[in-house]
C-alpha cells in the first residue's frame, strides 16, 4: 500500500511540473477516479468475505463459484461505470467551477480513466480471490512494479519519445491504464494457481441470480460507503472550491501526502477482512477478537508513525509539488490538521472490515451516511458559507466529525462480536 500511495504521489509530481492548473484538474478528476476504486474497493471485499467464509466451512466448490462469478460481476460494473461516468463527469466539472483549458485539462484525464475502469475492477476481483486464500504478495507485486512502471511511463507519454507524440496530463492517465492492463495478465496467473478459477467451463462465469444476490447484499454497504466518501468528496471539494484554484490545488496535494500514511492502515484492513472472515466462517469467534484487538495496536503505531514523520517533513514534500507559497500554504494547512484524524481512520478502516468479515455490513452504510453526507455538508456549510472563518477551520470541524464517527464505530462493533459470538455458541 505505500507503494500504491507513492504511485498517486508520482502523478501529482509529474502533473505538478505541467503546471498548477494541471494538479488542480487532477485533483478535480481524483474525485470520480475514488468512485470507480471505491465502488471496486467494496464489491470486491463482498468477494473476499463470501469465498472466505465458503472456505472456512470447507466448501471449496461453492468459494469457486463466488470467484468465477464474481469476476464476470465486477467486468460488468466497470461497463456500468464507464458509461455513467462518461455522460456526468462535464456537468460534474462545471458545477466544481471548472471552465476553459482548466475543464479541458480535466476532462482529458477522466476519459482515458474512465475507458480503462474494466481493467481495475478485474484488478479488484482477482486480488480479493487472492487475499481470501490469505495472499497479499501478489497484489503487493502489481503495486511495486506500478510505481517504478509509473516513475518511467509518466515523462515518456507527458513529454512524449520518438514516435510517441507528448500528451500533457493526458500521458499520466495512459500510463496508469497500461500498467492496469498488465497487472491484470500477472494477477490472472497467480490466481490460475489458486485452482479457484479455471477456464474449463465457460458458464462458471455467467451471472447467477442467487449469487450475485449474495454478492450484492454483501457489497452494496460497503460499497455504497466508499460512493457516499466520494460524493462526501465531491461536497468538500465544493466548499474547498470557494476559496480558489490555488486552494483546490493545495488541498489535492495535501490529500495525495497524507496518503502516504493513511493507507498503510488500509493494507492492514485489508489483512483484517481475509483473517476475519476466514475464522468466522470456520467459528473460531476467539481468533476473530484477537485479529481485532491486535489491528488496532499496530495501526495506532502506524498512525504515530505518520503523525510524527509528517508533521516534520509535510510542508517539505508539498513544497516540491508546487513552488507557489500559497498553495504550499493551503497544503500544510490541511496536512497539520488531517494528520491528528490518523487514529480515527484505524479504527473506521478495522471496524469496517470487521463488519464485512462477519457478514453484518448494514452499519457501515449509516456511519458512511452521517460521516460523508449529513455531518460533512453540515459543518462545512457552517463554517465556510455561515461563519465564513478561513480555510484551516474546515479541517478542524472535520477532524470533530470524523472521531465522532469512529468512536460509535468501535462501540458498535465490540457490542456486535460479543452479541454474534454468544448467539452462535449457544447453538452448538
Amino acid at each position: 500500500m505505500f507503494f500504491n500511495t507513492m504511485y498517486n504521489v508520482v502523478d501529482t509530481f509529474y502533473a505538478g511540473l505541467i503546471s498548477t492548473q494541471a494538479i488542480s484538474a487532477l485533483s478535480l478528476s481524483f474525485m470520480i477516479f475514488f468512485t470507480i476504486i471505491g465502488l471496486g474497493y467494496g464489491f470486491s471485499s463482498a468477494i473476499t468475505a463470501l469465498i472466505g467464509n465458503a472456505s472456512g466451512r470447507s466448501k471449496s466448490f461453492l468459494a469457486s463459484i463466488y470467484a468465477h462469478k464474481g469476476i464476470f460481476f465486477m467486468q460488468l460494473l466497470a461497463i456500468v461505470l464507464t458509461i455513467i461516468g462518461f455522460i456526468i463527469s462535464p456537468y460534474l466539472f462545471k458545477l466544481l467551477g471548472a471552465s476553459g483549458e482548466y475543464l479541458q485539462m480535466a476532462l482529458d484525464y477522466i476519459y482515458i480513466i474512465l475507458a480503462g475502469t474494466i481493467f481495475f475492477m478485474t484488478n479488484f476481483a482477482l486480488n480479493a480471490i487472492l487475499v481470501s486464500k490469505g495472499d497479499t504478495k501478489a497484489y503487493r507485486n502489481t503495486l511495486i512494479f506500478g510505481f517504478f512502471a509509473n516513475l518511467a511511463l509518466n515523462p515518456l507519454f507527458i513529454y512524449g519519445f520518438l514516435f510517441i507524440p507528448a500528451m500533457g496530463l493526458k500521458g499520466i492517465a495512459l500510463s496508469t491504464i497500461l500498467i492496469q492492463l498488465l497487472n491484470a495478465s500477472y494477477l490472472l496467473l497467480k490466481v490460475m494457481d489458486t485452482k479457484l478459477v479455471h477456464f474449463n467451463k465457460i458458464n462458471y462465469f455467467f451471472p447467477h441470480k442467487k449469487i450475485y444476490k449474495d454478492l450484492i447484499n454483501q457489497g452494496i454497504p460497503s460499497s455504497m460507503n466508499m460512493l457516499i466518501m466520494s460524493i462526501g468528496s465531491l461536497f468538500l471539494m465544493y466548499f474547498v472550491s470557494l476559496y480558489g484554484v490555488k486552494a483546490v490545488a493545495g488541498y489535492g496535494v495535501g490529500f495525495r501526502v497524507e496518503q502516504i500514511m493513511l493507507l498503510p492502515a488500509l493494507g492492514l484492513s485489508s489483512a483484517v477482512l481475509s483473517i476475519v472472515s476466514n475464522n468466522f466462517g470456520a467459528r473460531r469467534y476467539d481468533r476473530v477478537m484477537e485479529t481485532v484487538n491486535k489491528a488496532l495496536k499496530y495501526g495506532f503505531i502506524i498512525a504515530t508513525f505518520g503523525i510524527i514523520f509528517l508533521y516534520i517533513f509535510g510542508k517539505t514534500i508539498i513544497s516540491q509539488f508546487d513552488s507557489d507559497p500559497i498553495v504550499i500554504g493551503f497544503g500544510y494547512d490541511y496536512l497539520v490538521i488531517e494528520v491528528l484524524v490518523f487514529y480515527a481512520y484505524v479504527i473506521l478502516f478495522i471496524c469496517v472490515s470487521t463488519l464485512q468479515g462477519i457478514k453484518r455490513p448494514k452499519m457501515i452504510l449509516y456511519i458512511a451516511l452521517y460521516r460523508q453526507l449529513i455531518a460533512k455538508y453540515a459543518i462545512a456549510y457552517v463554517i465556510v458559507i455561515w461563519l465564513a472563518l478561513d480555510y484551516i477551520y474546515l479541517w478542524v470541524g472535520v477532524l470533530i466529525m470524523i472521531y465522532s464517527a469512529a468512536i460509535f464505530a468501535y462501540f458498535y462493533t465490540q457490542k456486535l462480536l460479543k452479541e454474534v459470538t454468544l448467539n452462535k455458541l449457544s447453538k452448538k
